[in-house]
């Protein structure tokens, strides 16, 4: 179903993907937008080491509503920074993608797990959080990515 990757030798370990989708803060979530248009948005995330699932939080009508009402499947793809080898200018960059069917969460106590573990990955102001989580997340969406597929690579972009 899903294709091998071409440039096998650059493929990264599971426990490096899961590296990046834990470390860095944010990716591009893309879907079948209108008119059969690909739409990507860039999106926080926060994944959940207990599940292997990813989550998001945004508004509760628009684009990426509409088009996740239309079709759950969708990919998202996270980049680390990258690092360079001492003397070279390139940066060494791992990347991963996730394959998967994405779905609106309704659980309240989901919900708040959710807020609550994305707040933690730019602060760590508990009061921040709390009144966050209190106020502005009743009127955010929480979406679950349920992967199908995770790959990654690590490429040199010389």
């Amino acid at each position: 179903m899903f294709r091998e990757m071409r440039r096998f030798k650059q493929q990264v370990k599971d426990e490096e993907c899961v590296r990046v989708l834990k470390e860095q803060p944010r990716g591009v979530l893309s879907m079948l937008g209108d008119d059969g248009y690909p739409y990507g948005i860039p999106l926080d995330h926060w994944y959940c080491e207990d599940n292997g699932r990813l989550y998001f939080h945004g508004a509760k009508e628009g684009h990426k509503i509409d088009s996740i009402t239309r079709c759950d499947k969708v990919s998202y793809c996270v980049m680390d920074e990258g690092w360079r080898k001492e003397g070279e200018w390139a940066l060494n960059i791992t990347s991963v993608v996730v394959f998967g069917r994405i779905r609106f969460v309704t659980d309240p106590d989901l919900i708040t797990k959710i807020g609550t573990n994305l707040c933690r990955k730019f602060t760590n102001d508990e009061e921040y959080i709390r009144h966050e989580v209190e106020f502005a997340l009743p009127r955010a969406q929480c979406l679950e990515l349920i992967p199908e597929h995770i790959t990654g690579k690590l490429v040199n972009e010389s």
